[in-house]
């Protein structure tokens, strides 16, 4: 009978290639908010990212939630001082895509085992969504010091990320999902998030009517918000 214990031991130890924590860590500071997009409108794409940048949010996540996100991505991506990332992210194919559009980061929603795999095989990083300390845990396992705190409201909020601080103080935190310009200040102040995610200063409203001016304006409230 075969001794599986010995098979165990002929077998290589995993290794697991951190995050680029360092090339993250300076996306993430650029700037206090990111603007989470869900835009479908090529041909507004660049009017969007111009508005965005111009009000001193220069790093965007495109959501691919839509039929023409790639696209979207890659026309923003041409715009000068864009830092053009994906969300939503939620398979290896989807990696790929994002580094074929030109995207410089990846954001998903969770953090499956196979998904942080399958970022190690790209070069550009990956900020994983997490909702418990032990999602947190997992993916600081596979070498995460950066996660996205998703959906940040619904899960506690401020409160939280306060209480994951001390037991989890090698992490740092982009709170995502619910968040508006006065909840922004709230997390901000925490010493274990580097930035949040938000949509506040896209309004559909403003989309919609091509108010690019309006959009500045808001992104320009954002970029001063104080960490």
């Amino acid at each position: 009978m075969p001794n599986a214990h010995a098979d165990e031991k002929l077998k290589p130890p995993r290794t697991t290639m951190p995050q680029d924590a360092a090339a993250l860590r300076q996306t993430l500071s650029l700037a206090p908010v990111i603007p989470v997009i869900v835009h479908d409108d090529v041909s507004t794409a660049r009017d969007l990212a111009e508005a965005l940048v111009a009000g001193g949010l220069p790093v965007l996540e495109v959501t691919l939630r839509t039929p023409h996100a790639l696209q979207v991505i890659e026309e923003m991506a041409k715009v000068k001082g864009a830092v053009v990332g994906s969300g939503t992210v939620r398979s290896p194919l989807q990696m790929g895509h994002s580094v074929d559009a030109g995207c410089q980061f990846m954001v998903s929603p969770g953090a499956s085992p196979r998904l942080l795999e399958a970022a190690e095989e790209h070069r550009i990083p990956l900020l994983p969504g997490i909702g418990t300390p032990t999602e947190a845990m997992t993916a600081s396992e596979h070498g995460y010091s950066f996660l996205k705190f998703f959906p940040a409201e619904a899960l506690g909020g401020v409160k939280v990320l306060k209480a994951y601080a001390s037991p989890l103080a090698d992490i740092t935190f982009c709170p995502t999902g619910g968040i508006d310009m006065v909840k922004a200040r709230e997390y901000l102040a925490l010493p274990n998030v580097i930035c949040v995610g938000g949509s506040w200063v896209m309004p559909a409203d403003a989309i919609a009517a091509r108010d690019w001016k309006r959009i500045e304006t808001l992104a320009r409230e954002a970029s001063q918000l104080n960490h």
